[in-house]
C-alpha cells in the first residue's frame, strides 16, 4: 500500500520557501551584477554634451539729439558696455557722414562741458537708453599740424626780410648800408628760437586730445606771423641803426 503523503506543514513550507530563496539570491545577483557592469560600459561611451555658457551682455542704445533744437538725429544701437565715447563716434559718423569723430562734440547735459573720447560708455548708463546732445565742432587739424604750421611761419617770414627782397625794400637802397652785427645776431636767435619750438613739437610734446578747430590755427598764425612781419621789417630794413 502506498502511504499518502502529510500535508506540508507551515514549517516544512517556510523551509522550502528559505531554500528557494538561498538557491534564487545567487541569480539575482549574477543578473544586477550584469546589468550594472553593462551600464557603466555603456555610460563610458557617450560624451557628455558640454554645457552651454550663457553670457547675458547687455547692449546700449545711444540717442544723439541736437543741441539747438533737441531734435533726433540718429539712434547708435547695440553699442557694447566696453565701447567709449570714441566708438560712439564712429557709429555716428558712419550714420552720418558729413560729421567725421573728431568734428563731433557730445554732451551728457545741454550747455555741459564736452564729453572726453576715452570715456567709458558704461559708466554714463542710467537705463539701457542714453541720450546724448551733438554739437558741431567745425573743421578740425590735428595739434601736430597746428603747432607746425604756427612756428614754421615766423622762421620763413624772418628770412625773407633778412635777405631783403626787392618787393620789400629797395633794392638800391639795400645794396648801400651795411648790415650791422646786431642784425645777424638778432635773425639768428629768432631762427633758434623757432627751431626749437619745432623740433619739440615733433619729438617732445604729446597732445592728450588729438583735434583743434580749424579756426583756432588761423588766430594762432594770424597772431605769430603777423608779429613777425612787423618786427621783421625794422630790424632788417636797410636804414636799421641800433640802439
Amino acid at each position: 500500500m502506498h502511504q499518502r503523503q502529510k500535508p506540508s506543514t507551515p514549517e516544512h513550507r517556510s523551509d522550502l520557501a528559505a531554500n528557494g530563496a538561498a538557491l534564487s539570491m545567487p541569480h539575482n545577483d549574477s543578473r544586477s551584477l550584469l546589468n550594472f557592469s553593462q551600464f557603466v560600459l555603456s555610460a563610458g561611451q557617450i560624451k557628455p554634451s558640454p554645457a552651454l555658457k550663457h553670457s547675458k551682455i547687455t547692449y546700449f542704445e545711444v540717442e544723439i539729439l541736437d543741441m539747438q533744437s533737441k531734435k533726433q538725429i540718429c539712434i547708435v544701437d547695440k553699442v557694447p558696455p566696453a565701447s567709449t565715447i570714441l566708438d560712439v563716434k564712429h557709429k555716428f559718423h558712419k550714420a552720418c557722414p558729413q560729421w567725421y569723430p573728431s568734428r563731433v562734440g557730445l554732451q551728457l547735459e545741454r550747455n555741459g562741458p564736452f564729453l572726453k573720447d576715452s570715456i567709458n560708455i558704461q559708466s554714463l548708463a542710467v537705463s539701457s537708453i542714453i541720450t546724448l546732445y551733438f554739437t558741431d565742432l567745425g573743421q578740425q587739424v590735428g595739434w601736430t599740424t597746428f603747432f607746425l604750421t604756427e612756428y614754421t611761419g615766423p622762421l620763413l617770414i624772418y628770412l625773407l626780410f633778412y635777405i631783403r627782397l626787392s618787393t620789400i625794400y629797395d633794392q638800391v637802397e639795400s645794396r648801400k648800408n651795411f648790415r650791422h652785427p646786431v642784425v645777424h645776431l638778432a635773425c639768428f636767435c629768432h631762427c633758434l628760437h623757432y627751431i626749437r619750438h619745432l623740433l619739440e613739437t615733433l619729438f617732445v610734446h604729446k597732445f592728450s586730445e588729438g583735434h583743434t578747430p580749424l579756426k583756432n590755427m588761423i588766430k594762432g598764425c594770424v597772431f605769430y606771423w603777423g608779429f613777425t612781419s612787423w618786427i621783421a621789417y625794422y630790424i632788417n630794413h636797410p636804414w636799421y641803426t641800433p640802439p
